[in-house]
């Protein structure tokens, strides 16, 4: 054993050599003995390479891998030579002093290195490294934790009575007490041993808590996936420079050795983290081929494509050709979805008096994207303040509907079941795209109070109920054409939301075939009632919005005039002397989002007037419902005037789009002078 043992050694030192880990631990030694400070404990962090190590010698790699504890005390052996030998620490003294922290660069990509808290059983007493992913549910705030400590035997005449005999350091999965105790006894003598609070060693520590991440699709209000599985939390602990790593909401793969933490009565099963890495979900380089020969046959109009996706789309949930305006919409905010900062949300307010036909569908849609997540009415939407439940009594943040829904689609429900102040601080995330937290220090341990801001990249979804709006209010007087009775919410709220959508059918004839949907499917709730379902599946329109959304669009100068010119002109016609202008100063940011993403939708990358048109259509219908018609006065039905049920009713559509785009040029020109848009004169 003495001889693998030496041969393991002489290998360590030929790996750090070719690597590069002994030139980076040449330069942590500097950093230690330029500070002329004596360290009770010298901790090097040293990256390995698995399959590297395992070409060199076989029986080193199965150590590092599945005795990660024995493999440390290998290298620190090696490089406590190695300091002694060259002269790099002036003050080191024992062994001992050296902690080691080996972070794998990769795991063995085998079913056995892979841990899954929804598979059985759970292997927490191996103390090898497993790798997982999950997504950050809770996250504490940073708190200290002994790194190492020096003993001393308290005997004056026992030789361990001083220098550094006793070094006791952090191990994956120990707690505070089993580093630091007033209990431990000196080996030679059998006197207890006091610690020397000068060499104490504090570190950061974080404690983290992340699930499966299939567990979302337990989130979702509808879904196909008819698989059962357990849905768990773990706890991970980020130490060091690992702390602060993770954001919550985000989904990571982490490396690390699982272990069981006791908390008094109460046993937690664990993962310490060696190494973080982010997740980011790639978009597929595909659509299906009936969206291709779809887009072909559509190729001569720029309006034409978008109409018949709405037109087919969510076939399992409603009719073809019902709520088409609604579904338009809906598909527009599903590509608008991306985790960056700085994106062009879109959120979306249904006006319905048909509530559970309006749930089905957009319950179906946020199962579109991997984070589409419907809020539970029993847990927060937003994130929360609790104690940690490890027993450190610091603070713990809690993720709430709208983390979990980071870079996909939050859907609130009703919003009507809202009392005030959760409309209120939906109010304030809405328009700054944050939410703010207060730690109380007193509460938590802490010396300070603390005040955490969480950026939120999430589109909201809700619907109200204008049944419910008319009961608990009375109408007002003086509405204006188009205008309904939204007083049950508050102004600033509405405003709030991209887009406000009235679904009322077009006509009384296509009840009939939703009544029809509805009847046959509870009759056979699997059935597929038209061919269209078939040939665009649930998984086509996953597979296309994913690709949609990833691509990257520009504005053309001719759109921008457009919406600009509609942008100024709006505001000058839609203004009164007591408030000024009823138009928000986010509605032009709302028009730039809707034509970028009716771009996306048609598979281009140059933003068009066709786009904008579209833009300022929706927008307009969402200003009708909350002013009433201004002087540009679209139709209510404004980019479905009439069934597509065949190539000429498409013609027809193009025609009366195009009308549309005079009629809004001469909106412009009208009352926004000065404002330059391309007409078919010039």
């Amino acid at each position: 054993m003495e001889e693998e043992i030496q041969k393991m050694k002489e290998i360590v030192l030929i790996y750090l050599d070719r690597s590069g880990g002994l030139q980076k631990f040449v330069h942590d030694c500097k950093k230690y003995n330029d500070s002329k400070q004596s360290y009770a404990v010298y901790r090097f962090v040293i990256s390995i390479n698995p399959s590297d190590i395992a070409e060199l010698d076989a029986t080193l790699g199965n150590y590092i891998l599945h005795n990660p504890i024995k493999a440390a005390e290998i290298f620190q052996s090696v490089c406590f030579v190695a300091i002694k030998t060259l002269s790099l620490i002036e003050h080191l003294q024992t062994e001992a002093q050296i902690s080691i922290l080996l972070k794998p660069t990769h795991l063995p990509p085998l079913p056995s290195y892979v841990l899954s808290l929804s598979a059985f059983p759970f292997n927490y007493t191996s103390h090898r490294f497993y790798m997982s992913e999950g997504i950050v549910i809770a996250m504490g705030i940073v708190t200290k934790y002994t790194q190492g400590a020096r003993f001393l035997c308290t005997e004056e005449t026992c030789p361990f009575s001083e220098g550094f005999r006793y070094i006791r350091v952090h191990l994956p999965g120990a707690t505070e007490s089993a580093t630091v105790r007033n209990d431990f006894v000196c080996s030679l003598c059998s006197s207890p041993l006091q610690e020397d609070m000068k060499f104490r060693v504090l570190g950061d520590k974080q404690i983290v808590e992340m699930i499966d991440a299939k567990v979302l699709n337990a989130l979702k209000g509808y879904s196909n996936n008819k698989s059962h599985f357990r849905i768990q939390a773990f706890t991970v602990f980020l130490r060091d420079e690992l702390a602060n790593r993770m954001t919550i909401g985000n989904h990571y793969k982490i490396i690390g050795i699982p272990t069981c933490v006791q908390n008094g009565p109460q046993a937690t099963a664990c993962i310490e983290v060696s190494s973080v890495q982010l997740c980011k979900p790639n978009g597929p380089s595909f659509i299906g081929e009936n969206f291709k020969y779809l887009l072909s046959l559509t190729s001569n109009s720029c309006w034409r494509f978008t109409a018949m996706l709405a037109n087919i789309f969510a076939s399992q949930v409603v009719p073809p050709g019902t709520y088409n305006t609604l579904k338009l919409a809906v598909l527009l905010s599903l590509v608008q979805t991306c985790e960056k900062e700085s994106a062009d949300y879109l959120d979306l307010l249904v006006v319905t008096s048909d509530t559970l036909v309006i749930d089905r569908l957009l319950n179906y849609s946020i199962c579109l994207l991997p984070r589409g997540i419907r809020h539970p009415s029993s847990s927060d939407i937003f994130p929360s303040v609790s104690k940690d439940k490890h027993g450190t009594g610091s603070a713990s943040i809690q993720a709430g509907s709208v983390l979990l829904a980071k870079g996909g689609i939050c859907y609130i429900g009703d919003l009507s079941t809202y009392k005030k102040d959760k409309l209120e601080l939906l109010q304030s995330v809405l328009e700054s795209r944050t939410t703010t937290l207060f730690i109380p220090g007193k509460k938590y341990g802490e010396e300070a109070d603390q005040q955490v801001t969480i950026p939120v990249q999430t589109n909201f979804w809700s619907y109200v109920d204008v049944d419910s709006s008319s009961k608990k209010h009375t109408p007002k007087d003086g509405f204006l054409i188009g205008q309904m009775d939204l007083s049950l919410l508050p102004s600033n709220l509405l405003d709030g939301f991209g887009l406000l959508i009235y679904d009322e059918f077009p006509s009384c004839r296509l009840s009939f075939p939703l009544v029809h949907h509805v009847l046959k499917k509870a009759i056979n709730p699997e059935a597929t009632l038209y061919r269209v379902s078939q040939q665009f599946r649930m998984q086509d329109y996953e597979e296309f919005i994913l690709f949609a959304k990833n691509l990257h669009v520009e504005m053309n100068s001719e759109a921008e005039n457009l919406i600009q010119g509609y942008y100024l002109a709006s505001r000058r016609v839609r203004r009164d002397s007591m408030h000024g202008s009823n138009l928000s100063a986010s509605a032009l940011k709302i028009l730039i989002s809707l034509s970028k993403a009716h771009t996306k939708l048609s598979l281009r990358k140059k933003v068009l007037e066709e786009d904008a048109l579209i833009a300022i259509l929706l927008l307009e219908s969402s200003l009708t419902l909350k002013h009433g018609k201004s002087a540009l006065c679209i139709e209510p039905n404004a980019l479905f005037p009439f069934d597509l049920s065949n190539e000429n009713s498409l013609h027809q559509r193009d025609i009366y789009l195009q009308k549309c785009h005079h009629h809004l040029l001469k909106f412009i020109s009208a009352y926004g002078p000065g404002i330059h848009v391309n007409t078919n004169e010039e």
